[in-house]
């Protein structure tokens, strides 16, 4: 099932020069119960010349092919492709009638039942060559067309589709036709879901979640729908090309695999969005950020779409970078770009410096078949993406940027677009050489960094800006003095804007009056650069980081400190001790959680030495502690989250478990139900609470949040036979969903149960390759990135895991993960080995 061939680039330029596919009639029936799906599809499409093609279709049986009113034998399908032979110039008909299956990993039609209320609920996952899991296609991406949909579906269920949805007779509902679209953006949901409607600006608007979440998606409605008619306005004010579509529906979907998918007009979302218990002002941001993101992807890939995957960039940073522009403006989340720093860029930086690194637009060459894109949708294509296009827009100016954009809508409206044609329309409107620019940044690969020194000058200061790399870039610079009357306190002396050219290895500015306490490069944070400090400067951020006045300079500061230590260049001591003495009395919500868990899951449980552990939790509870007592509660929730993770001794059990069977935590609050689920998989590790706990604590909350925190907490649990179980679990019960799968591998690895663990490490691989090939690439990336042992943190683990790569099997989504995480590996033991760990 999951072995299908993967379309070639060469095969998808010959059948896009062969067709001109014009229009898609599909009817699914899905009434069926469990066993699956009816599928038929009639598609129009004109051959461009006499040829031979193909269609994609993966079904459980295929019943009936039809090609100009003419039978073809269903045995001629070959590995999810029907042949379409003796095709002669002019307009053709194909009709596929076949049944298909259900996904429990969010491929193709996922099919999900509540454990809350035993309701059904299906929707469609086609990104990004999963519609022959759905019905039958010319599935790439340069082969637009309109399409109609009909759904028939029990009665009491409501039809979501890309067009306006309307019941036709009792069960059977008929979406409008949509202008032209890309296969992969074709989406139904169907299901007893809530729904929140509105208008705005003539269209219908809409909010859908499955039923057990109703009363969450009401609670959240009059925020939800305020922040979409804001963005939806905004980015009208910017783009000359009104949105497209005849509605605008968001839909929170179980078990869904990213955080959202852009299909027009119906927008699905991970549904743990609706959020049901508190949510940190961190999160409320994410999602406005997720919202707009996958609104701008309305223009930045529906509207315009890539002709092929190696331009995933042109959808994806867009919307990266225009997400987080959007609600920077929004006056109901301040803070956009500080949280883009402290919690996301990273994610960009630390792929491009890992040996899969690849360019944020790589050649056509490099991406030759749709296996090969899937793996290059990572922090690059979005983070770096992103970080790019905000500094074009710094270096050509937002007024000409924008022009460029609208210019691109005008000339490829309901068409494909590569990057010479956006390069060519952005070059359009600025006298900036943009081919240029694009080449040093989209065609290259690694992070550059700018290196500050400051030396006298007549008349004040001199200062020398290394620069390791080969693009151009333009910076802010902070200069910052201590304060008089306070030292510990850092004030901005002025901010000055550097061009640092792409073949310059030294920039020279010269300044006035003494030299600064702190020079602050990339000041701003305008830039995709590591910055790194003179010795005067590190020694200012070692005692005043905390008194930087502004938080988005702040979120610089630390991350070139989390540069320094995942470089070797600072200890994992003195990070931390960074921690413990300027966090406290951080009052941005986005910094607190992006120091909090870089400290915590990367730098005490992976880059310190496991003996120097229990003093590192216990310094990040007594920081959790000092936030607790902020006068301000933004960072409340964050604080909490941290105080339990940071537990570790039995004194430390002892208080969670009070606070779980008394049902409050510090400051009084009651105990919702996410918190309650953590507190008892802290209990698990420590092993004080057991299976009894947990059987009790899912009765308690019999959702599937609860089913997944119970699936968590049962694969902590101290014990041999319960590791046994959820390894068979993740391993082996391939009917388990990617969710659950996702849960039991989050709870096993440990690092409190090293001992119990020790012989794990060298199963993985083998049941790792096994498991990819069997199931995909949802879970590949699941069994590498979160079921990897990351707690053996050892020379011989990184041998093994090398070994296992370089042998037979893995799969190429498998193949990419796992590598990504043995370079995090071993970068750990780097950091370990010179800091004497």
């Amino acid at each position: 099932m999951n072995g299908m061939p993967a379309l070639t680039r060469a095969e998808a330029e010959t059948r896009a020069r062969d067709l001109d596919v014009t229009h898609y009639a599909i009817d699914l029936d899905l009434t069926r119960g469990e066993a699956g799906f009816g599928s038929t599809t009639v598609i129009r499409f004109a051959a461009l010349r006499d040829c031979d093609t193909f269609a994609e279709i993966e079904p459980a049986a295929l019943h009936r092919v039809l090609l100009d009113g003419r039978p073809l034998d269903p045995a001629l399908l070959d590995d999810g492709r029907l042949p379409l032979t003796g095709l002669t110039a002019g307009e053709h008909e194909l009709r596929v009638e076949a049944d298909m299956r259900y996904s429990r990993t969010g491929e193709g039609m996922h099919r999900f039942t509540d454990p809350a209320d035993g309701e059904t609920y299906l929707y469609t996952q086609l990104f990004l060559d999963d519609v022959r899991r759905v019905f039958a296609a010319f599935d790439q991406p340069d082969l637009k067309a309109r399409f109609d949909v009909a759904v028939t579906a029990p009665e009491h269920w409501t039809v979501l589709g890309n067009g306006v949805a309307t019941r036709t007779a009792p069960g059977r509902w008929q979406m409008s036709t949509t202008p032209p679209l890309s296969t992969y953006v074709v989406a139904v949901a169907a299901g007893p879901y809530h729904s929140v409607r509105t208008e705005h600006a003539g269209l219908p608007f809409g909010l859908h979640c499955r039923r057990s979440l109703a009363p969450h998606l009401d609670r959240a409605a009059p925020e939800l729908l305020a922040f979409t008619r804001r963005a939806f306005d905004r980015y009208h004010e910017m783009f000359d090309e009104p949105y497209a579509f005849d509605s605008y529906d968001q839909a929170f979907m179980p078990e869904f695999n990213f955080g959202a998918m852009e299909n027009p007009g119906l927008v699905l979302f991970r549904d743990e969005y609706v959020f049901r218990s508190a949510a940190s002002p961190t999160e409320l941001l994410n999602r406005a950020v997720v919202m707009a993101h996958e609104m701008a992807h309305m223009w930045f890939g529906d509207l315009v779409t890539l002709r092929w995957w190696d331009d995933i960039w042109l959808n994806e940073s867009f919307a990266e970078y225009m997400g987080y522009q959007i609600v920077s403006e929004d006056p109901g989340f301040p803070g956009a770009w500080t949280d883009y720093g402290a919690n996301r860029k990273f994610k960009g930086s630390d792929s491009d410096q890992r040996p899969s690194t690849h360019p944020v637009a790589p050649l056509p060459d490099d991406v030759p078949d749709t296996a090969s894109a899937l793996t290059n949708i990572d922090g690059i294509s979005y983070a770096k993406g992103g970080s790019a296009l905000r500094q074009l827009v710094t270096w050509m100016g937002r007024e000409d940027f924008l022009a460029g954009v609208n210019e691109h809508f005008a000339r490829h409206r309901f068409g494909n677009a590569r990057l010479a044609d956006l390069i060519d329309s952005l070059a359009s409107a600025t006298g900036r050489d943009v081919p240029a620019w694009a080449e040093a940044w989209l065609r290259t690969t690694g992070v550059d960094t700018l290196t500050p020194s400051a030396s006298p000058a007549p008349g004040g200061w001199r200062l020398e800006i290394g620069h390791h790399g080969s693009r151009p870039h333009r910076v802010d610079v902070g200069l910052y003095d201590r304060d008089t009357a306070d030292p510990a306190r850092l004030v901005l002396r002025e901010r000055a804007t550097v061009d640092i050219t792409a073949t310059s290895a030294v920039e020279r500015r010269e300044f006035g009056g003494p030299r600064p306490d702190l020079v602050l490069l990339n000041d701003g944070d305008l830039s995709f650069v590591k910055v790194r400090f003179d010795e005067r400067s590190w020694e200012a951020v070692r005692d005043a980081l905390g008194s930087i006045p502004d938080p988005l300079a702040r979120s610089v500061a630390w991350n070139a400190a989390r540069d320094l230590v995942r470089d070797a260049r600072v200890a994992p001591a003195d990070y931390l001790a960074l921690v413990r003495r300027h966090l406290a009395a951080e009052p941005e919500p986005s910094i607190v959680h992006g120091v909090l868990t870089f400290a915590r899951t990367t730098v005490a449980d992976g880059y310190l030495d496991p003996a120097l552990r229990p003093d590192a939790l216990a310094g990040l509870a007594d920081t959790a502690r000092a936030l607790l007592a902020q006068e301000h509660d933004v960072n409340r929730l964050t604080a909490t989250r941290a105080l339990v993770d940071a537990a570790l001794t039995a004194a430390d059990a002892a208080e969670l478990r009070t606070w779980y069977e008394r049902g409050v935590i510090p400051g009084g609050s009651v105990l919702d139900a996410d918190l309650r689920w953590q507190l008892l998989l802290r209990l698990t590790v420590l092993g004080a609470a057991g299976a009894a706990d947990i059987a009790a604590e899912e009765e308690r909350d019999p959702t599937a949040t609860g089913r997944e925190g119970a699936a968590r907490c049962r694969a902590a649990l101290p014990d041999a036979d319960a590791k046994s179980v959820a390894w068979q679990a993740m391993f082996h019960d391939d009917a388990r969903s990617s969710y659950l799968l996702t849960a039991t591998a989050q709870g096993f690895w440990q690092p409190e149960q090293r001992v119990l663990l020790d012989g794990y490490p060298a199963r993985y691989y083998p049941d790792a390759i096994a498991v990819a090939a069997r199931r995909g690439p949802v879970v590949a990336e699941t069994v590498a990135r979160i079921g990897f042992p990351s707690t053996a943190v050892t020379a011989d683990a990184l041998a093994l895991g090398r070994a296992a790569l370089e042998g037979p099997g893995a799969t190429p989504a498998l193949r990419r993960a796992l590598g990504d995480r043995l370079d995090d590996l071993g970068r750990a033991l780097r950091v370990r080995q010179v800091f004497g760990g």
